[in-house]
């Protein structure tokens, strides 16, 4: 069945993934990112393959630019069924000259922003009595991460609103999980790979069970799965696709 889909995050890595994941199987893809021109490329090349996508440049944590979107995803698509709430920002810094701002913003983007798209999704699933929301958090909220407090901070809270979303909506037919992903092979993971953030990949992956970087086809997988019909009795759950790294 073709369900009208948001994908937060879309321009890039897991949103994208997930994005070309849920095209791919049919369904109207609403793609909203910050970043307005990868967007429309990234939704362009999607359609040009024949594919029912919409782009829209969305910093979550604008209130009003989500609401905006929203009401135009349902437009021109119809009711909001699905939600892959992926946006996200991140940093490294410690934790001693962390600025207030700093983690204001990591705050706002993160954790804020989550609520902005759920809220102002989830009516029409509560109309219908049907849907399915998935939020991307982090394994760093499972077992912290050093220079990233903010960042961990404010994934932990992602998980919180994601179970107490499933606990308020279950009766309504609405299911609401989270997906913390470990090592992902996205732009950024390269980029701070290149740049000494992070340690090389290939040295990260040996940490990795399965030994081997986890791809966003792997997290988009996962997310099609628990936007079925079969995983109507699976809700307020944290599904750990990360290699085998946490458990």
């Amino acid at each position: 069945m073709r369900r009208v889909t948001i994908v937060t995050g879309a321009a890039s890595g897991i949103g994208l993934g997930v994005s070309q994941w849920f095209a791919a199987k049919g369904h109207r893809v609403a793609m909203m990112d910050r970043n307005g021109d990868e967007v429309r490329a990234a939704s362009d090349t999607l359609n040009a393959r024949g594919f029912d996508t919409r782009p829209f440049t969305v910093d979550v944590a604008d209130r009003d630019q989500v609401k905006a979107a929203v009401a135009e995803t349902r437009q021109v698509f119809g009711p909001i069924e699905l939600l892959i709430a992926n946006a996200g920002i991140s940093e490294y810094k410690p934790f001693v000259e962390m600025t207030v701002a700093e983690w204001q913003r990591m705050l706002d983007v993160n954790l804020t922003g989550m609520f902005h798209c759920i809220q102002l999704a989830i009516p029409d699933m509560i109309a219908a009595k049907w849907g399915r929301i998935v939020t991307i958090s982090s394994m760093s909220a499972q077992v912290g991460a050093p220079s990233m407090a903010h960042y961990s901070a404010s994934k932990g809270g992602v998980t919180s609103l994601t179970k107490a979303v499933a606990r308020e909506f279950a009766e309504l037919g609405i299911t609401a999980n989270t997906i913390p992903p470990a090592i992902v092979y996205t732009g950024l993971s390269r980029r701070t790979e290149v740049d000494g953030s992070n340690p090389r990949i290939d040295a990260m992956v040996q940490g990795v069970p399965l030994k081997r970087i986890g791809m966003p086809e792997d997290i988009a997988s996962a997310c099609d799965w628990l936007c079925s019909d079969h995983a109507g009795y699976v809700t307020g759950q944290e599904i750990n696709v990360n290699g085998g790294m946490y458990s």
